[in-house]
């Protein structure tokens, strides 16, 4: 049984890495693409690093606290940088997608603006 559930985390964790690297490859601009990077590796290698333990655990009796804080590292790490990334594209005005809908970042910046 626990054989079946460390596949299912590697099975889920490289499906994650799988779609993330074609999202980045068919997306159409920088911040959708950073959308598919950082949650699709962030979920992946969280997966891959769950079944590693789930496996040293139960086949060895070992509990490792370096795939602990590896785990709470990438979840806490990925999505605030490529926060920062998008952020920083924005700020240097990287265009958004040609059928973008809103820019929510800009028009809160002018209406922040406007009150100055």
């Amino acid at each position: 049984m626990i054989e079946i559930i460390i596949s299912i985390f590697l099975l889920l964790g490289t499906f994650f890495i799988l779609s993330g690297s074609i999202g980045i490859l068919r997306f159409p601009d920088v911040y959708t693409r950073l959308h598919a990077a950082t949650k699709a590796a962030t979920l992946g290698v969280a997966g891959i690093l769950i079944a590693a333990f789930i496996f040293l655990y139960f086949e060895n009796g070992i509990i490792s606290g370096k795939l602990i804080l590896g785990i709470i590292f990438v979840l806490l790490t990925a999505p605030v940088s490529g926060h920062m990334i998008s952020r920083a594209a924005h700020n240097t005005n990287v265009d958004l997608w040609k059928h973008s809908v809103r820019d929510e970042l800009k028009s809160d910046r002018e209406a922040n603006n406007n009150k100055k």
